[in-house]
């Protein structure tokens, strides 16, 4: 019944919005949004009042840190759910995020923490966008440690500058204050303390922000309250909000390989099978956010050191070819830059990008920029389809091109355009020789490409690479 109730106010409000003019629906929007989570949470009877619940935000780093966090809880014996852009675990199954967001509605984060408690979850790793607060989507969400990946500039062009970017990230860290306290036992099921005698037989569970301090912004974020402010920085680099951390957790001595990276935590010396030294922040978060729960430094290296690769993020598609294909869900230009400071180190002949960008409106500056990045770093560029919704695809992948073009490539030599982006990918993997590395972007793990009118069209880049190359015969 309460499914059925979700599916037909899902349809109600969709209904609402076309009827309702577009500049009355845009004077409602905080109210309706506001009312909306208050509802969801309501339907499903507060279910994070249950969980000790983690929330992520950062402009870059979120979804595998959200994975590295759940996992690491995992093997430290704690049940734990999640939801991120990547997939969605209620405490009993595992799938892929096919809804096209990060931060799904309401009523399905409400669903979800609500199944991770029938499924006797501890924890839930909840990845909190600032498209989601400013929606109120973290609003009647009781969050107990909350954690800054680090910022830069990204949706500029919906926020309408950096600065309104960075303060709706910000209020997520100023929600931290209104969530009520809760207590656990000695197992981190949450448990309610009816009385002030009761307490004493619980553990307080401390209101927590986890914080990146090798980043610019860190002391912003630093300054919003919490009971215990945990930040990590480089040995040496020196912590950039002394005094304010109630502890500052060091690591050094990274290492990177064709097969991983290392880094040494308090002398402990951890092994990822992750690429790339970003992943080494990412690995902290998850460090710090496991030590702020009391468990030991030794069984947070067992557990990091367990995870394979998290979907669509430097995700090697390996069918026997005799050349390497990675797909990634990187999409603006500091991500892609990350993207191939990790490929320089593979041994490779020459590299082959695939890639697009989103339209809707979304940071339509960034194409041109796209396309002279890969036209500089790639050997061959093949520009395609992404996600358009309502803008003509041809025309992004024209502003794509374009940059490579004044990167030097030339057009049907060693940059194309074909829409159809299974097509692309098809004319990446014949031009790919031996040793080659063919990079396809944009996408990760997502199920499907947006097109006109809220239509979407069923589609994996990782499915579409493995199809083709059984065709040709691998």
């Amino acid at each position: 019944m309460r499914y059925a109730l979700r599916d037909f106010m899902d349809k109600l409000l969709n209904k609402i919005k076309k009827i309702i003019p577009s500049s009355l629906f845009k004077a409602l929007q905080p109210a309706y949004h506001f009312l909306l989570s208050f509802f969801s949470a309501f339907l499903y009877r507060w279910p994070s009042e249950k969980l000790i619940v983690i929330g992520i935000t950062g402009t870059t780093g979120k979804t595998t840190s959200a994975y590295l966090i759940a996992k690491t809880l995992e093997a430290a014996g704690y049940k734990t759910g999640f939801t991120s852009t990547a997939m969605f675990n209620n405490g009993e199954r595992e799938w892929l995020n096919d809804k096209k967001m990060t931060m799904v509605g309401r009523l399905f984060t409400q669903k979800m923490l609500r199944e991770m408690v029938k499924n006797g979850c501890q924890y839930a790793v909840v990845e909190t966008t600032s498209e989601g607060v400013r929606q109120f989507r973290h609003r009647f969400i009781n969050y107990d440690v909350l954690v800054f990946t680090g910022l830069y500039p990204e949706h500029i062009e919906s926020h309408g500058s950096f600065e309104n970017y960075k303060e709706a990230k910000g209020e997520l860290f100023a929600h931290l204050q209104k969530c009520r306290t809760k207590y656990c036992d000695d197992k981190r099921i949450v448990r309610k303390a009816m009385s002030g005698l009761k307490k004493t037989d619980f553990k307080r569970i401390k209101k927590t922000s986890i914080l990146n301090l090798d980043d610019d912004h860190a002391s912003y974020f630093a300054d919003f309250w919490a009971e215990e402010k945990i930040g990590y920085c480089k040995q040496g680099a020196g912590c950039r909000v002394q005094g304010v951390v109630s502890n500052c957790v060091k690591y050094d001595d990274i290492k990177t390989s064709q097969t991983g990276t290392e880094l040494t935590v308090s002398g402990t010396k951890i092994k990822l099978q992750l690429l790339g030294e970003f992943n080494v922040a990412n690995a902290m978060n998850a460090v710090c956010v496991a030590l702020s729960q009391d468990i030991s430094l030794e069984k947070i290296k067992d557990g990091l050191e367990g995870i394979e690769g998290v979907a669509g993020r430097l995700e090697r598609i390996d069918e026997g070819q005799p050349f390497m294909v990675i797909v990634d869900y990187a999409f603006e230009p500091h991500a892609v830059e990350k993207l191939y400071d990790v490929v320089s180190v593979l041994p490779h002949n020459k590299i082959i990008h695939v890639l697009g960008s989103a339209g809707g409106g979304r940071d339509v500056a960034r194409r041109p920029i796209l396309g002279k990045l890969a036209g500089e770093r790639a050997d061959v560029v093949i520009v395609t389809n992404e996600d358009p919704y309502d803008d003509d695809p041809e025309i992004i992948m024209d502003q794509v091109a374009i940059g490579a073009e004044h990167a030097g490539k030339r057009k049907d030599e060693d940059l194309f355009k074909i829409l159809d982006r299974g097509e692309a990918i098809e004319k990446g993997l014949e031009m790919a020789e031996e040793n080659d590395i063919m990079l396809i972007t944009g996408k990760g793990s997502e199920q499907a490409i947006c097109v006109a009118d809220g239509e979407k069209i069923t589609w994996d880049d990782r499915g579409a690479v493995r199809g083709r190359l059984k065709k040709m015969g691998f």
